[in-house]
C-alpha cells in the first residue's frame, strides 16, 4: 500500500515535505537542528558567494567599476574595489576555478557555522530557561555575531563588539517581527 502511495507522490509533494525540516535524525533534537541549520545556510552561502563573484567578474570584464556597479562613463569617481580573490580573473583556467571553489567553500562554511551556532544556542537557551523569547534570540545573536567577527583575518576588539551588538539586534528584531507577520 505504501509503495503505491510513493509512486503517486509528485516532486511538488516532496518539496512541500522538505519545508517541514527533518533532514537528519541524529538521535537528539539539538543535533538535528544544528545539522539542518548548517546544511541549509551553507547552501545559501555557496549560492551567494558564487553569484557575487560572477557579478564582479561580469562587471570587470566590461570595464565597469565594482564599487558602484556602473560602467566607467557613468561611475561617480569612486576608487575601484579590489577583488577579494585576486586569482579570479574571469578566465577559464584551473587557477581561477580553484580560487572560486576555495572562496565558495570558505564562505559556505562560515554561513553554516553561524547558522548552526545560532540555532543550537537558541534551542539550548529555550531548554534551559523553559521559554523561547527575545532574550534567547538576543543572547544567541550576540554570541554568534562575536564568533563571526573572530573568523575574519583582521579583527579588532571594536569589530567583535560591533558584530555582537549587530547580531543581537538583528536576531531580536527577527524574533519580535516573527510574531507580527
Amino acid at each position: 500500500m505504501s509503495g503505491s502511495n510513493l509512486e503517486t507522490r509528485s516532486l511538488l509533494d516532496e518539496l512541500r515535505n522538505l519545508e517541514k525540516g527533518f533532514f537528519f535524525d541524529l538521535g537528539h533534537p539539538l543535533l538535528n537542528r544544528i545539522a539542518e541549520s548548517f546544511v541549509r545556510a551553507a547552501g545559501i552561502g555557496a549560492v551567494q558567494a558564487v553569484s557575487r563573484e560572477a557579478y564582479f567578474t561580469a562587471v570587470e570584464s566590461v570595464g565597469g567599476d565594482t564599487a558602484s556597479g556602473l560602467p566607467p562613463e557613468l561611475g561617480v569617481g569612486a576608487p575601484k574595489k579590489r577583488n577579494r580573490f585576486p586569482d579570479l580573473r574571469g578566465e577559464n583556467n584551473r587557477k581561477s576555478v580553484e580560487a572560486l571553489v576555495k572562496s565558495t567553500g570558505k564562505e559556505s562554511l562560515q554561513w553554516g557555522i553561524a547558522a548552526a551556532m545560532y540555532s543550537g544556542l537558541t534551542y539550548g537557551l529555550k531548554e534551559a530557561r523553559g521559554v523561547h523569547d527575545w532574550k534567547n534570540s538576543a543572547l544567541a545573536g550576540a554570541i554568534t555575531g562575536a564568533a563571526l567577527a573572530l573568523t575574519t583575518d583582521d579583527h579588532s576588539h571594536e569589530q567583535v563588539v560591533q558584530c555582537a551588538i549587530t547580531g543581537a539586534a538583528i536576531s531580536t528584531a527577527a524574533n519580535l517581527l516573527m510574531g507580527i507577520f
